[in-house]
């Protein structure tokens, strides 16, 4: 079984109870388990400012699914949450699944890139990251504990706890 971490955004369709339900969701994926997700923290959307803000969250699971297969995994959570992939990269959304880490290793093909490229310099990841797995050490030997010190909070804002079952 590998650990993977699993950055999940919503700011539409009740963001609080799609994030809730993607948690569900990722708990009832095959060959899978659902170990930890973090509190849900609220955010300013990325590009434009005229939409609303995000809530976002980081859970852990433990899979044995390669990391193909969760990500077509995670694009069907996403579609049955009512996804829409639209051309604006960080318009608003029922649901965002992102792939952060898969274990240790370094994914770079045309479908996937892990570790997720930014994930380092956003708030939305670093925090609530910090907040379930506070030792992590990313593939390329940094401390998450020294990105979440020079990282700006940038107005985000922790909300409330996910109920996992």
């Amino acid at each position: 079984m590998i650990e993977v971490y699993i950055g999940l955004g919503s700011n539409l369709a009740l963001p609080e109870k799609q994030i809730q339900a993607a948690c569900d969701s990722l708990a009832a994926l095959p060959d899978s388990a659902l170990i930890k997700c973090s509190s849900l923290y609220q955010s300013k959307p990325m590009g434009s400012q005229d939409q609303p803000d995000y809530v976002n969250a980081v859970a852990l699971i433990e899979t044995a699914l390669s990391p193909e297969t969760l990500l077509q995994q995670t694009q069907l959570i996403e579609s049955q949450q009512g996804r829409i992939h639209k051309a604006n990269r960080w318009g608003s959304r029922t649901l965002d699944l992102d792939m952060l880490l898969y274990g240790q290793q370094l994914i770079d093909n045309e479908h996937l890139t892990v570790p997720h490229s930014g994930m380092k310099q956003r708030e939305f990841v670093l925090y609530p990251l910090f907040e379930i797995a506070p030792d992590l050490i990313f593939p390329c030997g940094k401390k998450l504990s020294d990105l979440v010190l020079t990282c700006p909070t940038n107005g985000l804002r922790r909300m409330t706890r996910l109920v996992l079952i």
